[in-house]
């Protein structure tokens, strides 16, 4: 049954598990590596949710290697899963590819402009980009290689042999309702769904049956090379195997222990390699895990190759915040390279690790990303000074390292919604971006842009991509005299009272102190007065105030904030703009 974790204080979920799969380990295989495992179909751009089923092993098996123990975290490329449909808004790929529905994913030709072999490279290769920059450290077994070099034939056969015990479990669920369909975090096996669903299963996806019996079995045929294939015979002592293509007519027969052109479907397939890998923990996600699914059906049939299902938990949805702006040769779903653009990996692994497999959780294309560096941020700096609680000391920890080491790091991580700001307002201009920098702390200044990336071209990727035009920040080039010649006595003291403390309060912190300031000496209290010092209207005063600001600077009702903005725009800019 899959553990369930609790939350305490003082222990996170991660050492949790690694107690629990250490001690099955020890009781199923003692002296062994213990073997955890993650499916990936690269069936196309795989996905954040996609990303949970690596990452809630991954961070257990590194919790178990800090240890001191062996572990292989097993990554099974589903390779040689039928390819499905043709994906829509993948660059490079239109309704011709239809003509490769029904051939494993390693023989439908890669998108145009591809570097990779065939359709299932192309999308291994860029998770496996991914993967590494976020130290997840696997061994990778393509599901082709397996079956068609034959690694699997005695389990085939075995599967074959014991068809009809296999089909009795598989019946104890057949005649109950389907459940509602919810959102899939591991693909299903669709070329079994279209099989059983040709021959009456109520769409089970685990194999088919007719009149000549039941079959675990789906070959690719010889002639068009798709799984639209039925078993018309098979004979046990010789293993020979009679099929026939519904797509082709083609028809022939072999011998199932020379045979190496097809694999056990999806039910039981799972299973077969729990038992041949000796996993011990594997997650699964919300749809693997109602009655009668993949997960639940594996744990009876995983016998039948007498083997054990791994302990795992059932891991819930990764939602998406932003994607307004998502390119569309992406497919419009966002994968870890997207989001490793915007993000460090730290913040990424962060984000997997500070939730339980069970919990749901919203990665940020939006502005929310500002906020979600903002708290990373402050846990940091909790951590440096010793005053974090346990549990996110080590949600921290999980994310900043692995037992191999530390992950490479910003030398000077500046807040993100500063980089950005600046980024936005300088577009792309080096030299000028390093001048801002430079004036956030005179008293430690920054050198060489260098010491802000890799999260500075995180924050400038952010800004290009996710930020719509018409939010962009854009320095006016004249002052707006008709607003200028508008204002109040009032209105006119504000500017004169920021513009006589831009000289001695530019910095970062100073300029923050200035323009939060002025609206409090204007109402006839000091700058450094508190708000529990203040009336409520002094608020209203400031709202006011930066407004004012903001249309006298990029002619808007709001922007970037407002320390940094003038620090952008410079000095002596800023007393033009103003009115000097």
């Amino acid at each position: 049954m899959p553990i369930v974790a609790q939350s305490t204080e003082t222990t996170d979920w991660v050492s949790r598990f690694a107690d629990e799969v250490i001690e099955e380990s020890e009781r199923r295989a003692p002296g062994k590596p213990v073997v955890v495992a993650s499916g990936l179909s690269p069936s196309g751009p795989i996905h954040l949710g996609n990303l949970r089923e690596v990452m809630t092993p991954h961070l257990v098996a590194d919790e178990i290697r800090r240890r001191g123990h062996q572990v292989r975290h097993l990554i099974s490329w589903d390779d040689y899963d039928r390819y499905r449909k043709v994906p829509a808004g993948i660059a490079g790929v239109d309704e011709s590819w239809a003509e490769h529905i029904g051939k494993p994913l390693t023989s439908v030709p890669a998108p145009q402009g591809s570097a990779y072999a065939n359709w299932a490279e192309h999308f291994k290769a860029a998770m496996a980009e991914s993967l590494a920059e976020l130290g997840v450290e696997f061994d990778g077994i393509s599901q082709t290689e397996q079956y068609t070099s034959g690694v699997y034939r005695e389990q085939i056969l075995h599967a074959m042999r014991h068809r009809g015990d296999i089909d009795a479990i598989l019946d104890q669920y057949r005649t109950k309702k389907a459940p509602a369909k919810k959102q899939q975090q591991k693909p299903v096996d669709e070329a079994e769904l279209e099989a059983a669903e040709g021959s009456g299963a109520a769409a089970e996806d685990d194999g088919s049956s007719g009149s000549a019996g039941y079959f675990p079995y789906k070959p690719y045929c010889g002639n068009c090379g798709k799984d639209l294939t039925a078993v018309t015979s098979y004979d046990d002592e010789t293993t020979e195997l009679t099929y026939a293509c519904t797509a082709c007519g083609f028809s022939e027969t072999v011998r199932l222990s020379e045979f190496n052109r097809g694999k056990l479907v999806w039910k039981v397939d799972w299973p077969m390699r729990w038992a041949y890998e000796g996993v011990i923990f594997e997650p699964s996600g919300v749809d693997h895990s109602s009655p009668g699914s993949s997960f639940q059906v594996g744990g009876q049939i995983v016998g039948i190759f007498d083997g054990r299902q791994p302990i795992g938990p059932m891991y819930a949805f990764v939602g998406i915040s932003g994607m307004a702006k998502m390119s569309s040769s992406r497919g419009g779903v966002p994968t870890p390279g997207d989001a490793l653009k915007i993000m460090e990996p730290q913040i990424l692994r962060w984000l997997y690790a500070r939730r339980r497999p069970n919990q749901s959780f919203k990665i940020a294309f939006d502005q929310e990303i500002q906020r979600l560096y903002d708290e990373w941020d402050k846990l940091d700096a909790k951590v440096a000074e010793g005053s974090v609680l346990p549990a996110d000391a080590a949600a921290h920890s999980r994310a900043v390292r692995t037992a191999g080491g530390e992950l490479p790091r910003t030398t000077r991580p500046l807040p993100y919604r500063t980089l950005a700001s600046v980024a936005d307002i300088t577009a792309g201009h080096e030299d000028q971006a390093l001048r801002i920098l430079s004036e956030l702390d005179p008293d430690n200044p920054i050198g060489s842009l260098e010491e802000a990336r890799p999260r500075y071209d995180k924050a400038e990727a952010w800004i290009n991509t996710h930020v719509p035009a018409d939010q962009r920040t854009i320095v006016r080039d004249e002052p707006d005299a008709e607003l200028l010649k508008s204002l109040d006595e009032a209105g006119r003291e504000s500017l004169r009272l920021l513009l006589d403390g831009l000289a001695s309060h530019w910095s970062l912190d100073g300029l923050t102190h200035l323009v939060y300031g002025v609206p409090k000496v204007q109402a006839g209290f000091s700058a450094d007065a508190t708000p529990k010092e203040l009336p409520p209207e002094i608020k209203t005063a400031q709202r006011t105030f930066f407004a004012l600001l903001y249309h006298l600077l990029v002619g808007r009702d709001t922007g970037p904030r407002l320390p940094t903005l003038l620090l952008a725009v410079g000095q002596e800019r800023v007393r033009v703009l103003l009115g000097e």
